[in-house]
């Protein structure tokens, strides 16, 4: 049985991930963290995680990025890995992440769905195919609370391609300020903010006389949640140190 504590427990994604480790096989909820330390469910909740006396496999962090250098302390305590499905950390804090991973295991991915991660492979495969001879734009959409933007999805479907281009891009967030004619290595990535989106994202490939367009679209957080379980059970089987992410969690399946 794989022990899991949430991080950020009371939120929106919190409870879907309980809601989910409920109903997951060898999956128990020992304890909840939030900054809001109410009890909502059967597990009790605490503003530090390690206030908890107990044992942990994995912590699954759905919180905001200012709690992450308290929760590495708690996982390196622990001896626990963790499942980072947050995003928006700093530079700094991607530093803190890699010192940490010498000692704990880190599951972190920008997006836990398993079927962005195969868009992310598909748009690496077209990049490396269409080359500078298509310009690459990606727009992404969420709901009027996300704070970040561009999406951490974004960012990492851009690196997807930056990776199989045979020059280095420059990513270009905004053009408003740019009276000029677009760039040959640009990729252009652009945020929406409204109502309830979940979360979409498109991948534009736009050559001469002919276009490519690739779109994943969320339609319920569960698919997060899914894979953020799925991680959790994945990364208690790991032993070694460091970081791993989807590719990992689905070549293990595959």
């Amino acid at each position: 049985m794989t022990k899991v504590m949430i991080s950020g427990c009371n939120g929106k994604m919190g409870q879907v991930v309980t809601g989910m480790c409920a109903t997951a096989e060898n999956i128990e909820v020992v304890a909840g963290v939030d900054m809001n330390p109410v009890q909502l469910n059967d597990y009790p909740v605490y503003a530090d995680p390690m206030e908890f006396t107990g044992e942990v496999d994995c912590i699954i962090d759905f919180s905001h990025p200012s709690a992450l250098t308290g929760l590495l302390s708690a996982c390196k305590h622990f001896g626990c890995g963790v499942v980072l499905a947050t995003t928006g950390h700093s530079p700094e804090q991607l530093e803190e992440i890699q010192e940490a991973a010498k000692e704990i295991r880190v599951f972190k991915s920008a997006n836990m769905s398993l079927g962005i991660n195969v868009l992310t492979a598909l748009v690496k495969q077209a990049a490396a195919i269409l080359g500078s001879n298509y310009d690459i734009e990606i727009v992404e959409k969420h709901h009027n609370r996300k704070l970040d933007a561009p999406s951490g999805t974004a960012l990492m479907i851009a690196d997807a391609a930056a990776s199989a281009l045979d020059y280095e891009p420059e990513y270009v967030y905004e053009r408003h300020s740019r009276r000029q004619k677009r760039g040959k290595t640009e990729i252009g990535i652009s945020a929406v903010r409204g109502g309830t989106i979940v979360g979409e994202h498109e991948i534009i490939f736009a050559g001469t006389d002919e276009v490519l367009e690739i779109r994943h679209a969320a339609y319920s957080r569960e698919i997060f949640a899914n894979g953020a379980v799925r991680a959790a059970a994945y990364l208690a089987s790991v032993k070694e140190p460091g970081i791993y992410n989807m590719e990992n969690l689905v070549s293990e399946v595959i």
